[in-house]
């Protein structure tokens, strides 16, 4: 990579947030549509978008949550002194991943956007060693999710870091990897449906009962302790959520009949895949996750509801910078 680069490539992966019971601290990383960032210098101050890759997505930099996350970055940049070879970064965007689909969509294009800034602010063979930390690019890319999504990680630390990731805290920033079990497939089932995230969470409750408290940070657990054994099973049993799912639900058309249908075909647990339409179900192999696939669309057919189906793996890669 040269110290000179002008332009690049920031690739980045969608995923799972809420993962099963795990609301706004667990994520993961999907392999197959994936975001891209176009990243180059320009001689206009600031971040300006040349494309946002969607009609219904902002050219307006102070509203892309790319143009946000990449302009966090550059401010940085400025505190430390840096001085760039130009006063500007134009930005294409190419959307791999669906809007409003409940697939980290925002999310992986704010880390595309504090990536691509970091990459081309300080190249890695330029001798300068200051580029920014992980939390630091976490810090920026949640400014962006955080003007159109809220304030969460759970989506932006699996698409920055890939695998599954636990969000220990928000402030100060602590992520935590975790292990992702062997011969995990992952069904991704997308109605046609747009749901935002405004939406979906406005629906959460605002108090809920010890029971299901103590309930919820038990399936936590035990996701936590199914990935580091690769008991798929138990990792299946704990996508039991009980806080936001029941919650959702009722936004879903055809989502209770989906899931049901999933465990049926031998889907190992199902949810909710971020705040919605999308769902996930988990199985061991590629045969039973063509059954399930074939299952969860039937039963959204039934509710007048077209999807698109895709097997996943996790994705371990994260964030991929390339020369352009």
């Amino acid at each position: 990579m040269s110290a000179s680069r002008m332009r690049l490539i920031v690739s980045v992966p969608g995923g799972i947030g809420n993962f099963g019971p795990g609301l706004d601290v667990l994520g993961c990383a999907l392999t197959g549509a994936r975001d891209e960032v176009i990243a180059e210098w320009s001689k206009i101050a600031g971040i300006t978008i040349i494309d946002a890759g969607h009609p219904q997505l902002p050219t307006d930099p102070a509203k892309n949550t790319a143009s946000i996350a990449a302009a966090a970055v550059m401010r940085v940049a400025a505190s430390r002194g840096v001085r760039m070879p130009n006063p500007g970064i134009a930005f294409t965007i190419k959307k791999g991943l669906p809007l409003s689909g409940g697939q980290g969509g925002s999310a992986a294009s704010a880390v595309a956007g504090a990536v691509a800034a970091n990459a081309l602010i300080w190249p890695v063979d330029s001798g300068l060693n200051s580029g920014l930390t992980q939390n630091e690019l976490l810090a920026c890319a949640l400014e962006g999710e955080e003007a159109v999504a809220g304030r969460h990680l759970d989506n932006i630390a699996p698409s920055l870091l890939g695998g599954i990731v636990l969000v220990r805290s928000l402030d100060p920033i602590e992520v935590v990897k975790i292990p992702a079990p062997e011969n995990l497939r992952i069904v991704l089932v997308t109605p046609a449906q747009q749901l935002t995230t405004t939406k979906s969470r406005s629906v959460l409750p605002t108090e809920v009962p010890r029971s299901i408290v103590v309930h919820q940070l038990a399936q936590v657990a035990a996701i936590i302790s199914a990935c580091h054994s690769g008991d798929l099973a138990l990792l299946g049993r704990a996508m039991d959520d009980r806080i936001a799912e029941p919650a959702r639900n009722p936004l879903l058309p055809g989502f209770a009949d989906a899931k049901q249908s999933a465990l049926i075909a031998g889907a190992l647990g199902v949810s909710i895949s971020g705040a919605g339409p999308t769902a996930f179900a988990l199985c061991d192999s590629e045969i039973t996750s063509a059954k399930i696939g074939q299952a969860m669309r039937s039963a959204y057919a039934r509710a007048g509801l077209d999807c698109t189906v895709r097997i996943c793996e996790v994705d371990t890669q994260g964030a991929i910078v390339k020369d352009a």
